[in-house]
């Protein structure tokens, strides 16, 4: 007879717990991945379940994450508890208010145009050894869908070969953030970028090949998420674009500024950007514009141009008014 797992009353509790979010229709992905990551200290560390020793040991092992990176993650454990809970009233539940608070996120940082064309020539002088060009065309094509389609760093590391109509230049996105999946065209020039990636592709990975992920960081296999985004933040430091900059832009920065440059030009062509803002939030993927306005935040650009907007429509009301 097979001896149980020391862990077993955990994993079982983790199987329910995941198993009532997906019934509920949560997003379950991250919870599992913490969990997972939580089970394997518990198993190497040699406890026999989670108690509060063991729960402090392994947010420790987290300093090194970000600060609200690691609220989140311990409230997720703390969900996870709670749930356990109230089937096994002895079982351990954190404390919430040791956790902290969040901190504010850093704003923005602004990415221009000319920005964007220096990184692209930069990532074009790169040599290109050996087994290089394909994870080199690869980040390329990333920084291109970020910057001109406003797509997210997941959804550009998840896209498979089969979501590209390359003849339509239209990207198909499946299930992301709030559950939305959606059709995306891409600009001319983004749609030649794709095309000419996807030769390169074709040289390394044949049409047999099992890998069928869109972006490849080598002829087996394609981007994570995380690898997606560390080769993207190491490009971007290494150009000495942003040398004089407070800081090198985040990789989510690519999507704030196309958003930036979406509100910019329709202010420069004179049309009505509020009946605008529902197709912005629908081509970026957002549930409602309560969600896109999060990237209105911070946009000293089209302040700028809103403003001489109004000056232009209503100075003659106002200094009528004030006389």
């Amino acid at each position: 007879m097979r001896k149980p797992s020391p862990l077993h009353r955990f994993d079982a509790a983790v199987q329910a717990f995941i198993s009532s979010r997906r019934a509920l229709g949560r997003a379950i992905l991250l919870d599992e991945y913490v969990l997972r990551r939580l089970r394997t200290y518990l198993a190497r560390a040699g406890y026999c379940d989670l108690d509060a020793e063991s729960f402090e040991h392994w947010r420790r092992r987290l300093r090194h994450c970000a600060h609200n990176t690691q609220i989140d993650w311990a409230m997720m454990v703390y969900r996870f508890c709670q749930y356990r809970r109230r089937r096994e009233s002895q079982c351990f539940l954190p404390q919430r208010w040791t956790f902290g608070r969040h901190r504010p996120y850093p704003l923005p940082t602004p990415i221009e145009a000319d920005q964007v064309r220096r990184l692209l020539d930069f990532m074009g002088r790169r040599p290109s050894g050996a087994g290089r060009a394909l994870p080199h065309a690869a980040q390329r094509l990333a920084i291109v869908l970020m910057y001109t389609a406003g797509l997210r760093r997941g959804e550009v590391a998840r896209l498979r070969i089969e979501d590209v109509d390359t003849e339509s230049g239209v990207l198909r996105i499946g299930e992301s953030k709030f559950h939305k999946s959606r059709w995306v065209p891409l600009s001319p020039s983004a749609a030649r970028e794709l095309r000419a990636y996807l030769r390169i592709r074709a040289a390394f990975v044949h049409r047999t090949a099992h890998n069928t992920m869109l972006l490849c960081s080598c002829v087996a296999r394609g981007y994570t998420v995380e690898s997606l985004g560390n080769a993207v933040r190491d490009v971007m430091r290494r150009s000495g674009i942003w040398a004089d900059a407070p800081r090198v832009p985040r990789v989510h920065d690519f999507r704030h500024a196309f958003a930036v440059a979406a509100l910019r030009r329709w202010y420069e062509e004179d049309r009505d950007v509020q009946s605008e803002l529902p197709k912005l939030s629908m081509y970026m993927g957002h549930v409602s514009i309560a969600s896109t306005t999060y990237y209105l935040r911070f946009m000293p650009a089209v302040v700028a141009l809103a403003s001489q907007r109004f000056a232009n429509s209503c100075a003659e009301l106002i200094e009528g008014g004030a006389a």
